[in-house]
């Protein structure tokens, strides 16, 4: 079965189309904020217009702006191709990643950007197995929460104090690593995870 796998929770878009877990294509660009003018291009620029029997979204943590676009194109997609939609979580993603790229590391943090100078952290045990759950934090507290762990993710610039041999501050997620992900981590409902409460509250009756 083929699967297409779209990332837009970070500042990066990026596409992968798998054939029975083998990325046969994908595409990797740094886009900041331009996910809703790329994304679709990108997967019209794949094998057969990307097109496939089951699409694989991030759901976020991330940009707010940027998981929404992702969410939308693969329900859009699953609804005309008449394919199965799951989701994934970024932080995840980045993790199994870095435990490849650095297979010494036995516990790693990922750490991205959220909102309102906050990050967003999650910690990992290799292979990959969540040590904590996903939580978001001032950047004086991820700094103490990660208790001198290995650290990757857009987040990490915000930790002054992180050594940089200890941290990765370029990482970004990347959809030609979902086969990186044991089944458990790809099967999240395509909803957004917001990763942190709405800043807008219900007027009080």
């Amino acid at each position: 079965m083929r699967t297409l796998v779209i990332e837009t929770a970070t500042a990066a878009c990026s596409v992968a189309l798998l054939e029975d877990g083998i990325v046969v294509a994908a595409a990797h660009e740094v886009v900041g904020r331009g996910h809703a003018e790329r994304l679709l291009p990108m997967i019209a620029a794949l094998p057969d217009g990307g097109r496939a029997g089951r699409i694989l979204v991030d759901c976020g943590p991330g940009s707010f702006t940027g998981v929404r676009v992702g969410i939308a194109a693969a329900r859009a997609l699953a609804l005309g191709w008449g394919a199965s939609l799951d989701g994934f979580s970024s932080l995840p993603l980045l993790a199994a990643a870095a435990f490849v790229r650095n297979p010494g590391e036995h516990t790693l943090a990922t750490i991205i950007e959220g909102g309102h100078g906050e990050v967003f952290m999650q910690t990992f045990d290799a292979p990959l197995r969540a040590r904590s759950e996903l939580v978001s934090l001032r950047p004086e507290a991820a700094l103490a929460a990660l208790e001198g762990r290995f650290a990757v993710g857009s987040g990490v610039r915000l930790l002054a104090a992180v050594d940089p041999g200890r941290g990765d501050a370029d990482a970004l997620p990347r959809a030609a690593d979902a086969p990186l992900l044991p089944t458990a981590f790809t099967t999240l409902a395509a909803v957004p995870l917001y990763g942190r409460a709405p800043d807008a509250k219900p007027i009080a009756a």
